[in-house]
């Protein structure tokens, strides 16, 4: 609960500035004739296709960034695989221990 608490602390100061970028900012109808409300209607369906543009850009930059990271991850989790498989190998040899351990002090104990 206190991860959750500090990150809304963390984003609380730019939940304003996110709210800015992220609200509409294409043209309202306000026109009261016909021919005004074409005009308007044609406006914002150019801001739309350049709303549609730079999203295209923004989501091909962003494969770019992920075609670039996927090697890196890819890395990392070959890496934290074999030290798990490190870990395992471990802790298999701690229990092998212990339960040879175990025997040798139970035949200790029944040969006295």
């Amino acid at each position: 609960m206190s991860a959750w608490l500090s990150a809304t602390k963390a984003i609380l100061p730019y939940v304003s500035d996110i709210i800015s970028v992220a609200a509409p900012v294409f043209t309202r109808r306000k026109g009261n004739t016909e021919e005004s409300q074409v005009q308007i209607l044609q406006q914002q369906v150019v801001e739309l296709q350049s709303a549609s543009l730079q999203n295209a850009v923004d989501i091909k930059a962003l494969a770019e960034q992920f075609k670039a990271a996927l090697p890196l991850l890819e890395r990392e989790i070959e890496a934290t695989d074999a030290k798990l498989a490190r870990a395992h190998l471990l802790c298999g040899l701690s229990v092998g221990v212990a339960i040879l351990a175990l025997v040798v002090s139970f035949m200790a104990l029944l040969n006295k």
